[in-house]
């Protein structure tokens, strides 16, 4: 019986040696890279064109009323952005607007220096801007605000009623002036972005004297012009987009 004991034992341990020595090693399985997600890079030149509507203040002549009808606007723009910090943008752009029919006519009833009535005109054909931009970008959005130089393609002409001759008026029309304003772009993809913005322009104001209107006293219009447009941009960027780093 002693002798089967030992037997068996020894079968048992050699049993479990063989069965260890059959099991395959096991495998070694490298963790999963981790893969930053990308952030649209705002960094680069672009160009674009935009539509819309303009209108100006509410100023008149001595209570009188400028016109304050919307007109259509179409343009382009250029100007080059850089990402910073990394969700800042800094930037600069210039960019030209073409202004639909935009006549606004002022007939001044005289009460001195005789009969004849004067009739003011001012023809605003265009306005431009250059100006520097910040904004804060989340994503492919982009919040901003801009402000700087402001240019407007304009005429202005005052004519006597009767004779139909032009009047000599001082403090006219400035074509200089400045511009702020805000918007939010979206970039669909890198390279194609759209924006909507609002922007303020001011030229100062037209001041004229009773010898030109006949009225008693000299009056003045400021001359100032709301727009709101959209806008579609192509963008140059450098570099593809940011990662982030972890």
């Amino acid at each position: 019986m002693k002798k089967f004991l030992l037997g068996t034992a020894a079968l048992l341990a050699m049993g479990a040696s063989a069965s260890a020595a059959d099991l395959a090693a096991r495998p070694y399985t490298k963790a999963p890279a981790y893969v930053a997600a990308p952030i649209y890079n705002w960094t680069g030149f672009y160009i674009g064109g935009h539509v819309g509507g303009a209108f100006n203040g509410n100023n008149g002549f001595g209570g009188t009323s400028d016109n304050s009808d919307g007109r259509f606007l179409g343009g382009l723009q250029v100007g080059a952005d850089y990402q910073f910090a990394p969700n800042w943008v800094i930037g600069v752009e210039g960019q030209y607007s073409w202004l639909g029919n935009n006549n606004t006519n002022v007939a001044f009833v005289p009460v001195v220096n005789g009969p004849v009535s004067s009739t003011y005109n001012l023809n605003q054909k265009g306005i431009a801007s250059v100006t520097g931009r910040l904004g804060y970008t989340w994503g492919p959005a982009l919040l901003y605000v801009k402000g700087g130089w402001a240019y407007q393609d304009v005429s202005e002409t005052l004519v006597a009623g009767v004779a139909g001759a032009p009047i000599a008026f001082d403090g006219g029309t400035k074509k200089n002036g400045y511009t702020v304003g805000a918007g939010l772009e979206y970039l669909f993809t890198q390279n194609w972005s759209g924006k909507v913005e609002y922007q303020y322009y001011d030229f100062g104001s037209t001041t004229l004297q009773p010898a030109a209107t006949g009225l008693a006293t000299a009056v003045s219009s400021k001359n100032d012009t709301h727009v709101v447009k959209a806008g579609l941009n192509y963008r140059f960027n450098w570099g593809g987009p940011v990662v982030a780093k972890y």
